[in-house]
């Protein structure tokens, strides 16, 4: 019989894209895609949206080792409700269950940034999940215009997208199908 070796990162790290501009959840599935290339195995939790469906869910289902769930209802948060709070509370045991596993090599935390920043959840609670995670697992987060100072300051990679121009603003262009979402 043949046993075949799960490749490991050597050590895993906390990355976090945030900013005005386009590219952060982008930026974290390219990570994960590479990753998976390499037999790495990875998941992707999805704060603040449920039941939408975004092209990369699809891609994601025809994709050996690469896992997604979401959390929360399909409309835009102006104001939250409790359902919203519930959706994140659930969202972030289950990053943690998945998180300590230790059976993916890269859990990518999509708009956690933005349920902080909603104060769906606290801040604290992600930082005890980021400092107690496995050596071997790479954290990727996400989200918003602004992420929680704790989080830019206990990050290893820092990327801050900034919009320069974007047709949304200069061309009153919406969301493409294909492109945004």
């Amino acid at each position: 019989m043949i046993y075949i070796t799960r490749k490991r990162l050597k050590i895993g790290l906390v990355q976090c894209y945030f900013g005005r501009g386009k590219g952060k959840t982008t930026a974290a599935l390219g990570q994960g895609f590479r990753a998976i290339g390499h037999g790495f195995k990875v998941y992707m939790v999805q704060f603040m949206k449920g039941d939408y469906r975004y092209g990369e869910l699809e891609s994601i289902k025809n994709t050996p080792n690469f896992e997604v769930k979401q959390f929360g209802t399909p409309d835009l948060i102006s104001e939250p409700r409790d359902i919203d709070y519930e959706q994140a509370k659930k969202a972030l045991e289950f990053a943690e269950e998945i998180i300590m596993s230790d059976e993916y090599d890269i859990v990518i935390l999509d708009e956690i940034g933005v349920a902080i920043a909603y104060n769906l959840i606290d801040v604290e609670d992600v930082l005890k999940i980021i400092n107690k995670k496995p050596e071997k697992v790479e954290l990727i987060l996400t989200g918003g215009p602004n992420m929680h100072p704790k989080i830019k300051e206990r990050a290893d990679l820092l990327t801050e997208m900034r919009m320069i121009k974007h047709y949304y603003s200069s061309k009153s262009i919406t969301a493409r199908y294909g492109i945004e979402y």
